[in-house]
């Protein structure tokens, strides 16, 4: 019985390390495949590098922002970023209002990058 014991709390043990292990191979932390990748930042901006596939519409550009958003499902997945976060923070929350039901905001272009696996490209 002591035997049995022992070899469940070896067990228990070992699934208790597995469970914490971390693991370095891990992906992206937000998929790009369901969603449509929004740059908010200026055009200029855009064309000196932006994520692959993504599209740009100008939060600073109150009436192009709107018209670019126009068409758009309210309830459709999108990735919003900037260059540092701040834009994609407004652009987020302006969607929001609008009655956008998931939206993501990715932060800065590096750190949209990281987060959805996007090569950055230029125009």
């Amino acid at each position: 019985m002591r035997t049995l014991v022992a070899v469940l709390l070896a067990l228990l043990a070992l699934t208790g390390v597995a469970a914490c292990s971390s693991d370095d191979t891990a992906g992206p932390e937000i998929d790009p495949a369901a969603a449509t990748v929004i740059d908010v930042r200026t055009p200029a901006e855009y064309a000196d590098g932006h994520l692959s596939g993504a599209v740009n519409i100008d939060v600073q550009d109150d009436v192009g922002f709107l018209n670019g958003v126009r068409n758009l499902e309210r309830d459709g997945s999108y990735i919003v970023y900037c260059r540092s976060g701040n834009r994609s923070a407004v652009a987020t929350k302006r969607l929001q209002d609008m009655g956008f039901t998931d939206v993501t905001d990715a932060g800065g272009l590096q750190e949209a990058a990281a987060a959805t696996g996007l090569p950055i490209v230029t125009t």
